[in-house]
């Protein structure tokens, strides 16, 4: 028997799934990062640096202000638990995870072991093991320090990077940190313990396991939805895995209303130990590479949110603004604004604010005013100025400016900027 949801039940599953119901705590300690990534699996790595790097943001989404240098300590400590992966994109995991990627690594290696490159630069792969073996881990810039001018035309520096990255994905190196935001890379035994290091699990078994995880931390899921968040690209490995797992009770086909493709409804699945709250209390300003938003058909699909980045667009043609963020409100995506720190006038430039269809103007503004008082709270910034661009930004400004005396910021009205 095939339980139907309503699309509202299933917001709800899925932001309880990624923790939207937990209260934040009031002094956010290590532990409380490492049980949001229990839920998580991963967090994606971003450079844009316009607001936050996006690997800060989905544990303030859910925690609240936090210290920054907490999440440097937790995840680029010598001593952390985590490692990064392409897991999703570049992603933090727990360092026992390693082995479930030996799969993807693996394919990597397959498909570059005939690769004209991967022939035309084995000297240089084979160079840059034998600094990392004998110097330990370096950054680009020390390789580059040292490199064999010497030996004749075979060196080249855009090559050198590449043999990093080609090394790192096929697992024959890991990133042992980052200074700054520059990456430090160690052959993998370097940095992953010896008994994780060993460990095999077969290729299918992997992929079973990834789409366990993937069911647990969306509540509720499509079977591309559960490709997706792994970025798993066999989708028969992902068939057979869905069957073995509804085999196994963990998980149990649903019907979610709306949830529909060519007028035919869409199969899911709700992981067993899913939750169905009353109601989601949660408000939060969300980065684009948020697991509840970062797969855009779920997105729309789940949340209503038709959502493009638009970094890469000019500016006269932005609809919303050069790195918009998703605003959460209850169980619905209400917002989107687009802020910039401006650190040297220790000001939060909101550049753009817009209302979402499924927004509820008069109830929504006091949350979404909170988050981005608290956003500029989190990142030291004194002032919060909001450009006159977009449907929600006279009515942001407004609240605000009549909350001054509690969020204790200058809060100021300037022309639009588009």
């Amino acid at each position: 028997m095939t339980d139907t949801l309503s699309s509202a039940q299933a917001r709800r599953i899925a932001l309880a799934a990624q923790g939207f119901t937990r209260r934040r705590p009031t002094a956010v300690a290590a532990r409380h990062m490492h049980r949001m990534m229990e839920r998580l699996g991963v967090l994606q790595i971003d450079s844009v640096n316009v607001f936050a790097r996006s690997h800060y943001m989905p544990l303030f989404s859910r925690l609240g202000a936090y210290e920054p240098a907490l999440l440097d300590r937790v995840f680029l400590s010598r001593t952390t638990h985590y490692v990064e992966y392409l897991a999703h994109e570049a992603t933090f995991i727990p360092i026992d995870d390693w082995p479930l990627w030996r799969f993807r690594m693996d394919r990597f290696r397959e498909r570059w072991s005939q690769d004209p490159w991967t022939t035309a630069n084995a000297r240089t792969l084979e160079w840059v093991k034998d600094e990392l073996r004998t110097q330990g881990p370096l950054r680009p810039a020390d390789l580059r320090d040292d490199a064999p001018r010497e030996r004749g035309s075979w060196w080249d520096w855009d090559d050198v990077k590449l043999a990093l990255e080609h090394l790192w994905r096929i697992g024959d190196v890991a990133i042992s940190g980052r200074k700054g935001f520059e990456r430090t890379y160690a052959l993998a035994e370097q940095v992953i313990p010896d008994a994780i290091l060993s460990r095999r699990i077969p290729r299918q078994d992997a992929i079973r396991e990834l789409v366990r995880r993937a069911a647990r931390s969306s509540g509720v899921a499509t079977a591309s939805d559960l490709a997706d968040y792994y970025r798993i690209r066999d989708r028969s490995a992902v068939t057979q895995s869905i069957a073995d797992l509804v085999d196994e009770g963990e998980l149990l086909p649903v019907h979610v209303r709306g949830w529909e493709r060519n007028g035919r409804p869409l199969p899911a699945w709700r992981h067993r130990d899913a939750v169905l709250p009353r109601r989601v209390d949660a408000a939060a300003i969300l980065t684009p590479f948020d697991p509840v938003v970062w797969f855009r058909e779920r997105a729309l699909r789940a949340f209503e949110l038709d959502y493009r980045i638009e970094i890469y667009v000019p500016a006269e043609k932005r609809r919303f603004g050069y790195y918009s963020l998703p605003v959460l409100v209850g169980d619905r995506i209400v917002a989107r604004i687009d802020l910039k720190a401006d650190r040297s006038r220790s000001t939060l430039q909101v550049q753009s604010a817009w209302w979402e269809p499924q927004a509820d103007p008069a109830s929504d503004i006091e949350a979404i005013a909170a988050e981005v008082a608290l956003a500029a709270s989190w990142q030291g910034l004194e002032n919060v100025s909001v450009s006159g661009w977009g449907s929600a930004a006279h009515a942001l400004h407004e609240v605000l400016s009549s909350t001054d005396a509690s969020v204790r910021r200058h809060v100021h009205l300037r022309e639009s900027v588009a």
